[in-house]
This record gives C-alpha cells, structure tokens and sequence, in this order.
C-alpha cells in the first residue's frame, strides 16, 4: 500500500503538535555521529573491493581547442599501468543533477584549462600518478580565440527580466536615490571529502559507490552517459562529506572509473586530487551588480533596480539567479531585475550553496544599508517599513513571513541599541569597532519524494528512501518524524539511506530534502497509523500512539505489537502541487555582526555575530543551530577570505587547494548566536517546515560589510574585503574616535 499526494491543499491538521512521543523538534544527536568522529562510517573512497585498480584523471594542458593524439603505449609500458581510457563517454563537464541526464560529451574537446580528457589506471595509486604525469596528448590548441573574463558587450539574457512601472522616472522623482555597483568573486563548494568513486560490474550491472546529493538523478544520468538502462545501476552513498552542489550531478570520476571497470573487468576506483576538484568541479559564477533603489522622505521605496552579470561556458544554460530574492524581498512599485549571461573558458558554473541569494543579497544588504545613511534612519526601521503586502508586480501573497519577529529578536539579543550610527564612533586601541546587521531571506523548495516504513512484528520502525546525508542530519530527521508519528522510542527507529535501490527521495539539494523527503515519510507513517487504527476499532484521528502503546478515548491502552501479525510497510510519496506557484513560501531571518578593523593594517575581524531565522516548524533544533552556523560561516568566508583567482593569460585557476582558497577556520570564527524562531507554515509542506540549510548564508556577508563601514568608515563593494582594499581610505590611524 502506498500512500501518495500531490502537494495543492495546505494541511493544517497539525498532525505533529497532537503526537505525543516528544521527539520531533528536539536537538538530538545524530545517530551516525559516533561512527564518522571514531572513523567508522564508510565514504565513498574507503569500501576494499577484491582486486580494485586504481585510477588518475589526466587534465588538458590548454585552455581551450582539441585533444588530437593521446600516446599510451609510452604508459602503457610503466611498472603496473593497466589502461589508458578517452572513451567518447567521458564527461569533459559535471552534470547539474536536476535533469537526470548527462548527454554525451566528446572528451576530445577542450573548453577550459585542466578539463579531465584522460583516465590512467593501474595497480597501484603511485603508479598510475606518475604515469599520468608522464601521459603525453597532442592538441589542436585554439586558446587564443578564448575568453576569460566576462564581459557586458558578450552578454545574453540569462532569463526574461522583471519589470514594472517606470524605474527611470521613479529614480528621478525620489528623494533618494542609490546607485552602486558592486562585485563579487567564483566562490568553490570546497566540501571535505573530495570528489570519488569505486565502479564494479556483475555482467551487465553497474554498482558505484560514490559521494553524490541525488542519487534517483544520479541513477539516469550514469546510465546515460554509459549509454544502459538504468535499470542496471545502482548508486550507493550512505555518507557523504559535504556537498554544498558540487555532488549535484556526476563528474568525471563516476564515468570515467564506470567506463575502465568495464573494460578491465574489475573494479576501479577514482579520487580527485583536491587540486582537481578545484580545478574540474563546477564554481559559482562571479557577478557585477548593479543596484538601484529610490526612496521617498518617509523611507518607502518607489524604485528597485537589480542587474547582474555572470557567466558560464558557451551551452551551458544554467545562470546564477542573482535577483532571486530581489523578486520578493522588498516593496518598490517601479522594478527592473536582470540576469545576464556571459560565455567565457572558466571551468562550469553550477549550484553552489544558495545560489542566487547568497551573492545578491550580500550586495543588496549594502544597499539598503546606504539607503538607510542618507535617509538617516535606522537600517532595522528601513527594512521594516518596506515589506510588501504581496510580492511586487505578482499581487502573490506570502505564506509565512517572519521577518519582523527575526529583526526584533536579533536586535534585542544582540544589543543593537548600543550602536552609534556614527562610523569611527568606538575605538578600543588600535582597532576601529563597529556593528551591522541586514536581513536574510531565501526560496522554499518543494520536491517529489518517496520512502518506506517498516513497523516491524517486534514494533521497531525501519525507514528506507535514498536520500542522502551529507551532513546536515537527515538520518537524525527521519526517525524523529517516523518515532513521532508511530509513538516509538528513538531508540527504536532505523534509518536507511544513500542506496538506489531504495525508493526514491527528494535527494540533498536547494535546503528541500528534510521537508520533502521527511513529507514522504509522514505520509507513510500515516498509511500504518490507518492500519493500527482499523485493528484497535477507533478512527485514525483518535488514535493515540505514545510509547510503544495504542489507545484512543474509551478504547484501552494496548501494545502495539499485540496489533501486529507480521511488519507493517507502507510508502509515503509526495509531489509539489499548486502551492508552490499560488502562494510564496520563502524564509527569512536576520543577521547581526561587530567586528573590528585594524586602525594600521585593515585586518577584520569578527567578533561576534547573531542570526535569527523563521523557516516554519524546527523538525530538530541541533542539527537547524548547526546549518544556520554553517551558513553564517559561508558568509564570513564570503565577506572576507574567499575568492576563486583565475590567471586572466590562460584561465587556469590559480588557487586551486585549501593553502590558497581561503575559507574561514575556527580561529576566524567568534562566538555565534543562533534564535530558531519556531512556526507553522502549512502551505510549505504536510510538516509545516521549510528549509533551513542555505537561509543562514543569505545576506550574511552584507551584514559584515555594514559592520565594517560602521567601524571605520569605509564603504567595500568589491568582495572579498580584504585588508589591501581597505588600508587606502582608512581613517588616519592616530586620529581620536568620532
């Protein structure tokens, strides 16, 4: 029996707050924890496999042109090679892993410097190194028709642009007016575990142990670029080291080691270095902003204007969707928001963790921060009086929006109060100290997803979906639904994932997993709650499940197991329907920073931050603290230390390991407050949850940004701020503060 809908109706039952077990919003710990902090869990690089060779990806030493000649008798002759593979399979790029396919690609095609173009694979790691080293490959070289930067004369329309009214007269009519322009780098996902994967094959069938987000996607496109049905892969990633997009799609490792396997008739396997991670894997694309607001006396925004410049390779169709939040976030009757498109030879730009706002809003965070200056108003009041009552030029009217209730109790935990509006107001030695503070806001994503429950005879509750963890605590957040609406202890619940052969969840990616794969597993839950009911002889509304026990009012307590003849499956699935296009279920939040520049040098640091965030209902407030901290870090790493640098000559990237791209270490990082502001958003999902994942990066650096003008009087609109940029217009060092 499965139990199925399709997402149009809110469900306002409140099915989780009339549970009694007690466990779903609770910060438990994650029960996979023990094994990865003692080394037990098993990623993707670590199964022993009988007999597995090991495999090196060889990258393109120009920046753009053909492959002509690859010469493997030379490394075919070193000590232990046992094949060199340009299979016209070969990816030369990663799939975004959203379409389910990866259509063939010719490898022989150079589009960026160090694409993958070759596999070496021999018996031992070293040897196949240094024979990949010593791999020679003749070119058609055609880099001197590449280009490197984007520029706006190459640029496309990456998608129709958002207008309304007449921005250029709004602009000349207000009594302020903003117009900057603001920059900000290619930022890398960076996850710890690299890009890898163990390929074997049983006759016709393909198993692949690999470190992927979304494996029913993943399934489709192996099997494509493989050119079988992918009725003959199976994926397995029970672990997964960080994602953040980069593990969206397959990349070269999984069909380059797929296609050796096959041909050696063994298994391989294939770990990029993490140079080639940095190097193949896909960046987010740098963007040039532009931002234009126009405001009256009172502060109400009559003009909003957002244009954006990016880029990608030539065919690529994806666009960071820099004006996302711009679509909703704030009023302005006279709108103009764009997205262009530049093609250019830089390795594939792709998701990266909240694509679109986590660059746009930082720099419309700034905006509004300036808006706030010339109208001398407090930036909280600012953002406050210009809330629309429906998105702007939709009439689309929000489901939840608790972004009043984020900035009041940011601010009150934070102690903005005690902030001078004045820059270079406090100065404690030789450092200049100041706050900021700027919103946060991100899309909800409802997703198509399916899992199993297992009440099992013995009453332990099994639930199975593919889904993937990679790290943000969904084997912790499916027992919690499932123990809460089967009236188990946690204890009692075990939680399957990261296997194809299990039904098809939401996959990790775009914050949607634990609302609608954890919807999945309500509605199977569900399903078996029915079945206890009929076999107690009460209505599924009446019956209560709490302990292991079943009653209703005027029907004795009776152990679940004396309910059960054998286990009990059911399969939840779930689908998004007309409320995610009728009603606008964002998130949104608040951040406030302090951070300190240094009056001589122009080194920030940041020295205490607080965010606070509504997403609907808090499904588990341990691992919810945790990715609102994660994301916080992101925006510090994206405010002050994080930059993809590309060597404009050719186009390689310079910096392409941890030495050199610079993300924040625990030493950058000052005590963080986080404040889960719980609530019910019933248009979201049957859990009344949104994402929670990406929300603590939008905005975020923006808010430093603020808090670095308030301290020292600089306005930085070129990200990262490093101290170089600051150190030309920072006050004289030995001047009194204001």
């Amino acid at each position: 029996m499965t139990m199925s809908d399709t997402y149009d109706t809110p469900d306002t039952r409140d099915m989780l707050d009339r549970t009694r077990q007690g466990v779903i919003g609770k910060p438990l710990d994650r029960p996979e924890g023990g094994l990865k902090v003692a080394g037990q869990a098993t990623y993707a690089a670590e199964y022993a496999r009988e007999g597995c060779a090991e495999g090196v990806l060889v990258g393109a030493t120009i920046s753009t042109g053909r492959a002509t000649a690859i010469h493997k008798d030379e490394v075919l002759a070193m000590p232990g090679v046992l094949g060199v593979y340009a299979a016209p399979q070969m990816l030369r790029r990663p799939a975004q892993g959203t379409a389910g396919e990866a259509p063939l690609q010719d490898p022989s095609r150079v589009d960026y410097p160090l694409q993958p173009v070759a596999l070496v694979v021999a018996e031992t790691f070293e040897q196949a190194t240094t024979a990949a080293k010593a791999l020679r490959i003749d070119y058609d070289d055609a880099s001197t028709s590449a280009r490197f930067l984007p520029t706006h004369e190459t640029a496309e329309a990456a998608k129709e642009p958002v207008t309304a009214g007449d921005l250029e007269a709004a602009l000349r009519d207000a009594a302020h007016v903003i117009d900057a322009n603001f920059t900000t780098p290619g930022h890398a996902s960076a996850a710890m575990e690299p890009h890898a994967a163990i390929a074997e094959w049983d006759g016709d069938d393909l198993t692949l142990w690999g470190s992927l987000q979304m494996i029913a996607f993943n399934v489709a496109e192996l099997a494509d670029s493989l050119g079988i049905d992918p009725e003959h892969v199976r994926i397995l990633s029970p672990y997964v080291g960080g994602g953040f997009g980069s593990k969206l799609g397959i990349s070269h490792e999984a069909v380059a080691a797929s296609l050796a396997a096959r041909e050696l008739g063994r298994p391989v396997r294939v770990v990029m270095s993490r140079q080639q991670v940095f190097q193949s894997i896909m960046r987010r694309s740098e963007t040039v902003q532009r931002i234009r607001l126009g405001a009256g006396a009172d502060g109400r925004l009559t003009a909003f204007g957002h244009e954006a410049l990016v880029s990608n390779l030539p065919e690529e169709s994806f666009s960071e969707p820099v004006t996302q939040a711009s679509e909703f976030l704030y009023a302005g009757d006279n709108r103009l928001l764009a997205v262009r498109k530049s093609d250019i030879t830089r390795l594939t730009a792709g998701s990266v963790r909240a694509p679109g706002e986590a660059v746009g809003m930082q720099a419309l965070e700034v905006a509004m921060d300036e808006l706030a200056i010339a109208l001398d108003m407090d930036p909280v009041e600012l953002r406050k009086r210009n809330l629309p009552e429906t998105v702007p030029g939709e009439g689309t009217p929000y489901s939840s929006r608790r972004l009043v209730e984020s900035l009041d109790a940011g601010a009150a935990a934070f102690g903005w109060d005690q902030r001078s509006p004045t820059p270079c107001a406090r100065r404690e030695g030789e450092w200049w100290i100041g706050m900021g503070m700027s919103s946060a806001a991100r899309v909800n994503i409802l997703a198509k997803a399916e899992a199993r429950v297992t009440l099992t005879a013995q009453g332990h509750v099994v639930v199975e979906t593919d889904h993937t963890d990679i790290g943000t605590g969904s084997y912790a957040i499916f027992g919690q639904i499932a123990a809460e609406m089967l009236g188990q202890p946690i204890e009692r619940t075990t939680v399957k994932l990261g296997d194809s052969l299990l039904p098809a969840g939401s996959g990790s990616g775009g914050s949607w997993g634990a609302s609608s794969t954890g919807s999945a597993v309500f509605y199977a839950c569900e399903a078996i709650r029915a079945t206890l009911a009929q076999a107690l002889g009460c209505s599924a509304d009446d019956l209560i499940l709490q302990d292991g026990k079943a009653w209703a009012e005027g029907v004795e307590a009776r152990p679940v197991t004396d309910l059960l003849t054998e286990d009990l499956t059911r399969t939840g699935r779930i689908e998004p329907g007309e409320l995610m296009e009728k009603v606008n279920q964002s998130t949104y939040g608040a951040f406030f920073c302090e951070v300190a520049v240094n009056a001589f040098t122009g080194e920030t640091r940041l020295r205490r931050m607080t965010g606070a965030f509504g997403f609907g209902r808090v499904l588990n407030a341990k691992t919810a603290r945790s990715q609102c901290i994660g994301g916080m870090v992101w925006g510090i790493g994206s405010a002050l230390t994080e930059e993809l640098s590309f060597d404009t000559r050719d186009g390689h990237l310079v910096n392409h390991d941890l030495a050199e791209y610079h993300v924040p270490v625990h030493a950058d990082i000052p005590p963080m407050e986080v404040i889960l502001l719980e609530e019910r958003d019933a248009d979201a999902s049957p859990l009344q949850s949104k994402g929670v994942g990406e929300l603590g990066i939008c905005g975020a650096a923006g808010a430093i940004a603020n808090a670095i003008y308030n301290a020292c009087g600089v306005r930085l609109r070129d990200f990262p701020m490093t101290p170089d940029k600051l150190l030309a217009d920072l006050p004289d060092p030995f001047a009194p503060a204001a």
